[in-house]
Order: C-alpha cells, then structure tokens, then sequence
C-alpha cells in the first residue's frame, strides 16, 4: 500500500529551530510517521482518503529537546490526531 501525506506548512510556536537543525527535524517526523504507518496502519479518518486542513499538534520541549525528539513527538501528535 502507498501512502501519500503532504505537510504543507508545520508552524512552531514558541519553539527556535536553528535553519542548519530544521532538515533534522523534518527527517525525524517523516520517519517516525513511516513507522507509525507501518506498525499501526491507516487510521480510520483516512481509509477513505481526503484533506484534513489543520491538525493541531501539541508536544512538551524543554531547552535541551533535540530536533529529532521533538520531530519523534509531532509525528506522534499528528498520527494521535489523525486517530480522534
């Protein structure tokens, strides 16, 4: 099965992502999705396919939440959204 998800725009407030850290960040969401996808499957909101236009996320950092953390935490908000 094919999978097509596009994230057009992830908006993080109050949170400083260094440019040189974002590619990291954006890495870890698509890979923790991916995992997600595969070991629990497609939730119901999307067995029919379709657009869900926003998805609020909400995830704990502190200062020391490395970009591939918080990319983990958000790919699972996300994928916990998708679930509700």
């Amino acid at each position: 099965m094919k999978i097509d998800i596009q994230i057009e725009r992830l908006i993080l407030e109050g949170v400083s992502i260094p440019r040189t850290q974002r590619p990291l960040l954006q890495a870890a969401v698509e890979a923790e999705l991916s995992r997600l996808f595969s070991v629990n499957g497609l939730p119901p909101s999307l067995k029919n396919g379709g657009t869900i236009s926003k998805l609020p996320a909400n995830i704990n950092v502190t200062r020391t939440t490395e970009p591939t953390q918080m990319g983990q935490q958000i790919a699972q908000s996300i994928y916990g959204g998708l679930n509700s």
